[in-house]
């Protein structure tokens, strides 16, 4: 029986899930001015009674939460990732934060309409003057933030492979985060132009509108996010991945019969091909030619299987893997 050492074989499944990312601790530093904003605008809006203020209070406070999630998720992420009951490393918790992400921005905007469409039924006399500089604040506050989080984004990989579907390089959990702060922008401004209307225009009801305006803008943002994420968690096939694959190894000789590409974690990711060929080359062989072309892939398992025309001429060829 032959011994053989395995380590040189054996793959790294950790795929830099144990670096602290960048948009780790810009999400922390977000979530302190967050909580600092949030009891601001809520204590400002109880007293000014602006409808308007006080759902951008409370939209902070439960987007801090959120942010919460997100500094978890990642924090999760890295120290988990030499876990090995991890098939394929945490490279998805990251896209797990962001689905969870996601949901709570819906379930957000479904309160500012439901608060919203009280004032309307029920309005409420506004101290104007108190609640736009609280608003503008607010603003400047949430304007930063998302400069914060904007900034982190640039620090994505720039492998040259030919995916140019850009919405998959994204760090979900941070575009996750970076919605949420750029929701509180948004409502933000939207405070600020329902209570000038209200102040000079004598528009209550802008109030309330602008509370609406902003829940179906979030929604919209919501959905967008959970169909990035929901994509990744549920291994869907990524098209101009495949393609690349192919390209790189089919000629006149190899066919890919089989192929499964899916992604395990930002911008990086794994795949199964299945290559029928009647002089094939070794599976290291065509592994190096898909990694010329896709270098987001970190994890490739190549089977080879001899052409039906070998079979028939009773041609033994043992798959490859």
């Amino acid at each position: 029986m032959h011994h053989h050492r395995l380590d040189q074989w054996q793959h790294d499944h950790t795929f830099g899930q144990n670096h602290k990312r960048s948009g780790e601790s810009r999400t922390l530093i977000v979530v302190g001015l967050t909580l600092a904003m949030m009891v601001w605008e809520i204590t400002a809006g109880v007293i000014y009674g602006s409808m308007a203020l006080l759902a951008d209070g409370l939209h902070m406070g439960s987007h801090a939460v959120a942010l919460g999630i997100a500094v978890f998720a990642y924090a999760y992420a890295r120290k988990q990732a030499t876990n090995e009951r991890f098939s394929f490393g945490t490279g998805k918790v990251n896209a797990l934060g962001g689905f969870t992400g996601a949901i709570l921005l819906a379930v957000f905007a479904l309160y500012m309409v439901i608060e919203s469409v009280g004032r309307f039924i029920q309005p409420v006399e506004i101290s104007f003057n108190g609640a736009i500089f609280v608003a503008f604040i607010g603003l400047v506050v949430n304007g930063v933030s998302a400069w914060i989080l904007g900034e982190a984004g640039h620090d994505h990989h720039h492998g040259h492979d030919h995916d140019h579907d850009h919405s998959h390089h994204h760090d979900h959990n941070r575009r996750a985060a970076y919605l949420h702060v750029l929701a509180d922008a948004l409502t933000s401004v939207l405070a600020i132009v329902a209570l000038l209307a209200g102040k000079y225009a004598g528009w209550g009801w802008m109030d309330p509108a602008m509370g609406i305006v902003g829940a179906i803008l979030v929604t919209r943002w919501s959905w967008q996010l959970l169909k990035e994420t929901s994509t990744v968690l549920l291994d869907h096939q990524h098209q101009s991945m495949e393609n690349a694959i192919k390209q790189a190894v089919e000629n006149d000789d190899a066919r890919v019969s089989d192929l499964h590409v899916w992604s395990i974690g930002p911008n990086i990711y794994a795949a199964i091909v299945s290559i029928v060929a009647h002089d094939p080359e070794s599976p290291m062989a065509y592994k190096r030619h898909i990694q010329a072309h896709c270098s987001s892939l970190v994890h490739i398992t190549v089977e080879i299987l001899p052409c039906e025309e070998d079979q028939n001429a009773g041609v033994t060829l043992a798959p490859h893997r």
